[in-house]
């Protein structure tokens, strides 16, 4: 739960530059022959055309060719590339896009069929927030890039995607596209195609009887010695994240029943000094939770429950392990943050998803990646990642929202965690107090396996209809 402000200032800047050198007019180029007869084309051209180079830069543009509209978040964009070493694993960025990087994704898997031209291939997907594409326009530029994480130069000629030549738009058929589950445009390298039964990819209805960590949080208070027999801990220790100053007050962790459901709260109220500042977080007593699925139902709030609106709030559902030591690789974080009233920088409403490899408090460096959305999440919102060898997903309300890179996936266990707390005191300067609610309606953890929204939801009502309040199969360890 660290700010993101530096890692953002430096992601602005290079997208500024980027922006800058990408201004000069891109001409069309012949059309290859035609691919898939599909609503959609790719245009791709290529930023760094040379064989070796520090970072590959496909860039590319997604056509509605089709009649109707079509939306972004129904599709998928494969570009292949041979790896390096077989050990070698990539990160993925965005450094400019018309839609906004925000909403485009970035995922790299293994295919199942490797050639001599190809093992790897890096997907690109569109959150919500992308929107929709109407027949004639397409998306504009995506400069987008990936890299070693070794940061050791790539050899791009011997790329299935890759051409030195094209260095303006025009169709690709060697990027494949797509739409709801069905490829309309390219063709995969041999005995690849994307909709391939045999596709690593490809979900699965996971096995019965994965162990699993479920709460409907039916507790009568913050002192009910079922929160502790359950592996909870309701935090009353100092400490940050937050105003200096400010105390975890355990007492502002309630529960009450909704509509027949019992809902737990978290209560952060300020009267604008940090000694006033009663901050609340909810934890799990051990570290042991790693691959699989994380799911949650939360109520953001935008407007205090009493006394001005305005603090730098922070509502979170985030998974977690200890920082042993500055910049230490076995570190792991896991976050979705909504800010209501901004903070870091931002003046508005802003949800973060943030995948963490590790940083340095003192002089202050991250390595993360980061999915943003600016647009207000007040109510009730399906909160779901999933962890697997490859990337980690978020999702909210069952769409995806952002992927991250298997160079962020975790080295050891974590503990979930729900907490409201202040950034600063420099939102609303008023000394009126004023208060503050999150709430949670369940959490879900299922090991090792990752679920679809759909099948979260479907576990839930399982364990709704079966009467069952709490569960942990999970082991220690």
């Amino acid at each position: 739960m660290k700010s993101l402000a530096k890692t953002r200032i430096r992601t602005a800047a290079a997208a500024a530059a980027t922006l800058a050198l990408g201004c000069t007019a891109l001409a069309a180029v012949p059309s290859p022959a035609s691919a898939a007869g599909g609503p959609l084309a790719v245009q791709y051209r290529t930023s760094a055309s040379g064989v070796t180079a520090d970072q590959s830069e496909p860039w590319l543009k997604v056509r509605n060719t089709g009649s109707g509209s079509v939306q972004l978040s129904n599709v998928k964009v494969r570009y292949y590339f041979k790896g390096d070493t077989a050990g070698d694993t990539y990160r993925f960025a965005c450094s400019w896009a018309v839609k906004g990087c925000a909403n485009i994704t970035g995922t790299f898997g293994a295919l199942a069929s490797p050639t001599a031209t190809a093992d790897r291939y890096l997907e690109i997907g569109f959150t919500s927030g992308a929107g929709s594409l109407a027949a004639g326009t397409d998306t504009g530029d995506m400069q987008l890039r990936f890299y070693r994480s070794n940061w050791q130069p790539l050899l791009q000629s011997d790329d299935y995607s890759f051409d030195a030549g094209r260095t303006a738009y025009g169709d690709w058929s060697k990027v494949t596209a797509q739409l709801s589950g069905t490829t309309v445009w390219g063709e995969a390298p041999g005995g690849n195609d994307p909709t391939d039964p045999t596709d690593p990819t490809d979900p699965t209805d996971p096995p019965e009887g994965a162990p699993a960590l479920f709460d409907d949080f039916n507790y009568t208070g913050h002192t009910d010695p079922r929160i502790a027999a359950h592996g909870w801990s309701v935090r009353s220790n100092s400490g940050g994240p937050g105003v200096p100053g400010a105390t975890w007050a355990p007492e502002n962790v309630t529960f009450a029943n909704q509509s027949g459901n019992s809902v737990m709260n978290l209560a952060t109220s300020t009267a604008g000094s940090g000694e006033s500042t009663k901050q609340t977080e909810i934890l799990t007593q051990s570290m042991k939770f790693r691959n699989g699925t994380y799911a949650a139902r939360v109520k953001f709030s935008d407007a205090p429950v009493s006394g001005p609106d305005g603090d730098h709030l922070v509502q979170t559902f985030f998974t977690i392990n200890d920082l042993k030591a500055p910049m230490a690789d076995d570190y792991a974080e896991y976050d979705f943050e909504y800010l209501p009233n901004g903070g870091w920088g931002e003046s508005g409403n802003i949800l973060y998803t943030t995948s963490w490899e590790t940083y340095r408090p003192d002089p202050w460096e991250a390595v993360n990646a980061h999915s943003e959305a600016r647009q207000s999440y007040a109510g009730w919102h399906d909160l779901v990642v999933t962890i697997d060898d490859h990337a980690i997903t978020y999702y909210i309300d069952g769409q995806a929202f952002g992927t991250h890179g298997a160079a962020y996936l975790p080295e050891r266990g974590m503990s979930i965690n729900f907490n409201q707390w202040l950034i600063d005191l420099a939102g609303q300067t008023s000394t009126t107090p004023r208060s503050y609610d999150q709430q949670v309606d369940y959490v879900l953890h299922v090991k090792d396996q990752v679920l679809t929204p759909a099948q979260v939801n479907a576990r839930v009502s399982a364990y709704r209809t079966a009467g069952t309040v709490f569960q942990d199969t999970v082991p220690a360890g």
